[in-house]
């Protein structure tokens, strides 16, 4: 039986370091930190942990509607969102996941920009 990426990187543990350090990033970008002015940071955090578990193949699940349905008033930009993907593969690389491993997990985030993006660009 072939391992998950989640199970291959650490699982939980690792993801909720990614996150943590991801976020970290996230509020000192003077693009991307007013989206999160006024959002629980600790719920956001273990929601989002949550989320990359489940794209790894983890537990816990996210269908394409919630994930539509949570940003759907946020009106995030193509621009903020190439800012997310730059700050989330930062901290995928200083956690010393392969680069393969890297490229997959962003692939993986990618292919749900138009679930996030205002208007799907």
């Amino acid at each position: 039986m072939s391992q998950s990426l989640y199970e291959k990187i650490g699982g939980f543990g690792v993801v909720s370091r990614i996150v943590l350090r991801f976020y970290d990033k996230v509020l000192e970008s003077e693009l991307v930190s007013p989206y999160f002015a006024s959002i629980d940071m600790k719920q956001l955090i273990d929601h989002q942990t949550k989320f990359i578990c489940s794209l790894l193949g983890g537990p816990a699940s996210f269908t394409d509607e919630h994930i539509r349905s949570v940003h759907r008033d946020a009106r995030i930009t193509t621009e903020a969102f190439d800012e997310i993907v730059e700050l989330f593969e930062e901290s995928l690389d200083e956690m010393g996941l392969e680069q393969r491993d890297v490229a997959t997990v962003l692939n993986l985030f990618k292919e749900k920009r138009p679930l996030v993006v205002a208007n799907g660009n």
